[in-house]
This record gives C-alpha cells, structure tokens and sequence, in this order.
C-alpha cells in the first residue's frame, strides 16, 4: 500500500502504527467484508461516519464495523438535537474521502471526533487509511489522542 496522507500524519507525530491491505469489493463495501480479509474480529475495525448536527455542524463517529450508529447518543455527543449521516455526494468534498476510504485522520478540516467506547477493550483497533484497501492498525489511545477524540457509547 502506498503510504496515505492519514499514515504520514501519524508516522509525523511519532505515533507508532502498522497497515494493512485487503482486497476491494467493489460490490461488497461493508465493514464485516475488511475485517474479514484482514482476519479481525468485526469488533476491532472501526468505520469512520460523517454527520451534520442541526446546529453543531459536521462531526466525526468511529464505530464497529457490525454495529448500527445511534443517532440521539451521538447528537447528545456532540451537544446537539439531532444529526444525521451527510448525502454521499457531500462526502468527498467535505472530507477528502471517498467511500469505503474515510479515515478519521487527515480530513480536510477539523471536525470533532467521537469514537465508540468499545475501543478501550483493544490494544489496537483498525480504522481506514484513506484509500479503499488500506487499514490503519493504531492504539485506540494514540488515535483518541491524535484526533482529540471522545471515548463514548454510540451505538444501538
């Protein structure tokens, strides 16, 4: 894999990572799909979504893989009423990622971050490089730490 602008962020602010490839499904871009190429259990590779608050704006949420995003829980994260996921078409613009590619490190502006609290139970967690087939496998720590991310339950 090539080294992606969310690896060399990270590999810049002396945070120790490891990366791994997988084989794109153009037809199958869930989750489930990566963690099984990459041999993980499905609770340790995170999805990075992107939503709008009412008021708040855009925010960042890190999930499992097999879970389902919790709207009120990650609207009360953000200190909002309500949020919903962006349109597809607003992703790339918004963040430099495309689908199937969004990773939480290196979009295009700083948006708050908040990362299941699900992640603490790893040592590392797997998260998306930037690029479809590429994953990050970081400390959930470093990652919270990097992206000045909450640990916090969002999902159903």
């Amino acid at each position: 894999m090539n080294k992606t602008n969310a690896v060399r962020l990270l590999e810049a602010a002396g945070i120790k990572l490891r990366t791994a490839e997988y084989t794109v499904d153009e037809n199958d871009l869930s989750g489930i799909h990566v963690a099984e190429q990459l041999g993980q259990p499905p609770e340790q590779v995170f999805k990075t979504l992107v939503l709008r608050g009412e008021k708040t704006g855009f925010l960042v949420c890190c999930i499992p893989v097999a879970e389902e995003l919790d709207l009120k829980k990650a609207a009360k994260a953000a200190g909002d009423k309500k949020v919903e996921m962006i349109p597809m078409k607003e992703l790339l613009p918004t963040t430099g990622y495309i689908r199937g590619g969004c990773s939480p490190v290196g979009m295009k502006k700083k948006f708050p971050t908040f990362i299941d609290e699900t992640a603490i139970l790893f040592d590392e967690i797997a998260v998306s490089a930037g690029v479809r087939g590429g994953q990050i496998i970081i400390s959930p720590d470093d990652l919270c730490a990097y992206t000045e991310a909450t640990f916090i339950d969002l999902t159903v």
